[in-house]
């Protein structure tokens, strides 16, 4: 009978996550939060249901060993993903849902996707196998706000994500800055070296998803910073600042709230999506302009020129 009552206790405090048919625990780690945060996240949440949203489902991608488990357990406030020193990544793609007051919050922590200098299809192919039929409302990219330069392999990387989920992906997408309490080099401002480091790293993912002007400016990616160490400065009401005195957690989640209700779809990851184009398709619409073109400017000549020869042969004395 204990076991029982167990039982049926915990599937009490459980919720099916909409849409993706995984169990959803109670958000609790929630109430871990300082009161000024945890006031504006259900702020935030309150907003999302407004616009008649059950849920959200985050997608955390990236290089490894930059900060997205950190990241996904500094949002839920508790040690959702294990977090290791001695390892960098998640082995393999892991989704967390969290219930609070008939709203579930799914966030999807993946295996970096660079190995060895290169981008790794393998990790890749794992993280595209395990959404499939899942329904993406946020992107986060994750990289390092102290890696000072951009180079050939964030484009390399921001690429195959396009080509994985398409450029749409990116119009729900947010740059996730780590490791940002830090001092900037060569005496420039804080804020001076957060747009500097935004600036290359937004230029570069605009080049590598190869979207057009007008693109740019009607979904511009938004970048926010991140402290995930234990060592964050902290305000008066307690909650973990960055150098410019920004609140950070209630900072992401309120970005995060912004592009998930924009005006652009989320992104379901079909077994279309992930195929790509269909290479014997490639071309069909030229078809009818090809022959079309054969026909007026090939057979149609040829048959001109038959024409006038038969005429210019001469008779036969009995025709």
């Amino acid at each position: 009978m204990l076991t029982v009552r167990f039982r049926r206790s915990t599937l009490g405090r459980m919720r099916l996550s909409p849409k993706l048919g995984s169990m959803a625990r109670e958000w609790t780690g929630i109430q871990q939060f300082p009161l000024a945060t945890q006031t504006k996240l259900l702020e935030l949440l309150g907003k999302l249901k407004e616009k008649e949203r059950d849920s959200l489902t985050i997608l955390v991608m990236g290089k490894g060993g930059v900060g997205k488990s950190s990241t996904v357990n500094s949002i839920l406030g508790e040690r959702a993903v294990a977090v290791s020193a001695f390892q960098s990544d998640v082995p393999r793609p892991v989704m967390v849902s969290r219930e609070r007051s008939g709203f579930t919050l799914n966030i999807i922590d993946t295996p970096g996707i660079v190995e060895g200098g290169y981008v790794n299809d393998q990790a890749l192919d794992l993280i595209k196998r395990f959404l499939l039929n899942k329904t993406i409302d946020v992107l986060l990219y994750v990289d390092r706000l102290d890696a000072y330069r951009v180079d050939n392999l964030d484009r390399q990387i921001v690429k195959a994500i396009t080509e994985s989920f398409g450029k749409e992906m990116w119009h729900k997408g947010v740059v996730v800055l780590t490791h940002a309490q830090l001092t900037p080099p060569d005496c420039l401002s804080y804020d001076e070296f957060f747009a500097r480091r935004s600036e290359a790293l937004l230029k570069v993912v605009n080049s590598g998803v190869r979207f057009k002007k007008r693109e740019i400016k009607g979904h511009s990616i938004p970048v926010v910073l991140v402290e995930n160490s234990s060592r964050c400065n902290k305000n008066d009401s307690d909650e973990k600042i960055l150098p410019n005195g920004t609140a950070w957690i209630p900072s992401i989640v309120e970005t995060i709230t912004k592009v998930a209700t924009n005006e652009s779809k989320s992104i379901l990851v079909d077994q279309k999506l992930i195929d790509g184009p269909n290479a014997n398709d490639r071309g069909k619409l030229f078809i009818p302009l090809i022959l079309a073109f054969q026909y007026f400017f090939v057979v149609k000549r040829v048959q001109n020129w038959i024409a006038d020869d038969i005429k210019k042969e001469p008779k036969s004395p009995w025709e």
